[in-house]
């Protein structure tokens, strides 16, 4: 198992430096973004990521997979991804999202989207890549381990993998819901994500409602040591990406809090059962 750190928060530093952050936090890589406003352009991909992993690993980092914005093989660069990304070596690329399209359009929504997901499957076997789709809360498609699994039901696990995060999972089904669907898909896991939230209320006009939060990883909603418990029960031996979502800080005050987060992350895998 190796801890890597998305490079969605290190944004403003280039390449480079975002490397050189995340060796000294102690990270085993990186979690590199390559989609509209990442640290890598789709339409720069073929000329700029050989250079960027090579330079990574020149560091001690690997690059564990790439975030892309892929929905479809009609997406204008998504074969220069595939390709570029199995020509440097990166296996795992999270795919981007489908929106929910609001009650009433499920089933029509998961045919369409299956389409999407068997195109993209003839596209990762050609490449031996896995695609991956992201366990997101909200008013997303894959919110619901049970509806990705019907998502990637009879595509090969080797090209259509499924990416769950800790804290949308848990923000979704705190309660147990998560353990449940992480159980169902974990035969088709191939990334994880780790971050935590919590809920708050917020009074307005219309009275309270609730907002999630994203909070360090000893202050959140997941029990690390379960979660983790039920990765090695998989088992489960791949990347975890850390996501240092903390919109609310600053640089240095992002960088210290990844730090923390890191070593709790590592604590609680050495400790869980397994």
């Amino acid at each position: 198992m190796q801890f890597i750190m998305f490079s969605k928060m290190l944004q403003q530093l280039s390449i480079a430096e975002a490397g050189d952050a995340i060796a000294q936090m102690g990270f085993d890589g990186v979690d590199l973004t390559v989609r509209d406003q990442g640290h890598i352009l789709p339409e720069n991909v073929v000329a700029e990521l050989p250079p960027a992993v090579e330079m990574l690993r020149g560091k001690g980092l690997v690059v564990g997979m790439l975030t892309t914005g892929v929905t479809s093989v009609d997406d204008p660069h998504a074969a220069d991804i595939f390709r570029t990304a199995a020509a440097c070596g990166v296996k795992y690329l999270k795919l981007g999202y489908w929106l929910y399209q609001g009650f009433g359009t499920i089933r029509e929504s998961i045919g369409k989207v299956r389409g999407d997901l068997k195109g993209l499957e003839a596209l990762a076997l050609e490449h031996g890549v896995t695609a991956c789709i992201h366990t997101h809360s909200g008013n997303f498609l894959t919110a619901d381990p049970a509806i990705c699994s019907l998502l990637v039901e009879g595509l090969d696990s080797e090209a259509i993998g499924i990416y769950v995060d800790a804290g949308h999972i848990v923000l979704e089904g705190g309660y147990g819901v998560w353990r449940q669907g992480l159980d169902l898909v974990s035969g088709r896991l191939r990334l994880v994500a780790a971050k935590t939230f919590g809920w708050f209320p917020e009074t307005s006009g219309a009275g309270v409602r609730w907002k999630s939060k994203t909070l360090p990883f000893d202050k959140g909603m997941t029990d690390w040591k379960e979660f983790f418990t039920c990765l090695k029960a998989i088992p489960y031996d791949g990347f975890i990406s850390l996501h240092s979502e903390y919109g609310d800080l600053s640089l240095e005050e992002l960088l210290k809090q990844t730090e923390a987060d890191l070593a709790v992350a590592k604590a609680a895998w050495e400790t869980a059962d397994g």
